[in-house]
């Protein structure tokens, strides 16, 4: 089986490469498959914008098409940045104007209050016209200050408590056993499998 990453952020396929642990044939990302197209997220869901992505790509190529939608939900903050996380503050502003932004807006919230999660949906769409979501999270809180050099986006300033650590200060492997990302990724491998898609 093929299955072509509806995305063009080479840590992320990086990391579905890792979870799927090359049991399937190929994981390419779009550039791999020589697939260029940009798709509005125009959802007002993770789940809705996953899709939109997936059936983009799906329409240009005849594998297994996997796409997620991601992003940080900070309570205090109403669960923004919510869908817009990778265009919070604009699209080409970096990852430390947004946490250091996101840190100040919570610098006098107690601990208890800080409470946050990433949130992951991942879409397929097969060949056959078959979809399938699923949805994961990961718990924890914003920290008060960036720390840690693994992950990228919003990892340096998500504190995990049983971990006593941010997300980017876990390695690769701990990571994905517990992350958003990983979670909904292995429930969409053990839901294609259980549909014969394999």
């Amino acid at each position: 089986m093929k299955i072509v990453v509806a995305t063009g952020n080479k840590d992320k396929v990086k990391e579905i490469k890792s979870i799927f642990n090359n049991e399937t044939d190929e994981v390419l990302s779009m550039k791999e498959a020589a697939i260029t197209t940009d798709v509005e997220e125009t959802g007002t869901t993770f789940e809705e914008n996953a899709l939109l992505k997936a059936r983009a790509i799906a329409g240009k190529c005849d594998s297994v098409v996997l796409s997620d939608d991601s992003g940080l939900e900070v309570d205090y903050l109403d669960k923004q940045p919510g869908i817009y996380s990778a265009r919070y503050m604009g699209e080409d502003t970096s990852y430390d104007i947004k946490n250091a932004a996101i840190i100040d807006l919570l610098k006098d919230v107690e601990f208890e209050q800080r409470t946050a999660r990433f949130v992951c949906a991942v879409a397929a769409v097969c060949p056959d016209g078959r979809e399938f979501v699923t949805r994961a999270t990961m718990e924890g809180y914003i920290g008060y200050e960036p720390k840690g050099e693994n992950g990228f986006g919003y990892d340096p300033i998500l504190y995990l408590k049983e971990y006593d650590c941010m997300s980017a200060e876990l390695s690769l492997e701990a990571k994905n056993e517990i992350s958003h990302r990983g979670k909904a990724f292995r429930a969409m491998k053990a839901l294609l499998e259980k549909e014969g898609i394999q």
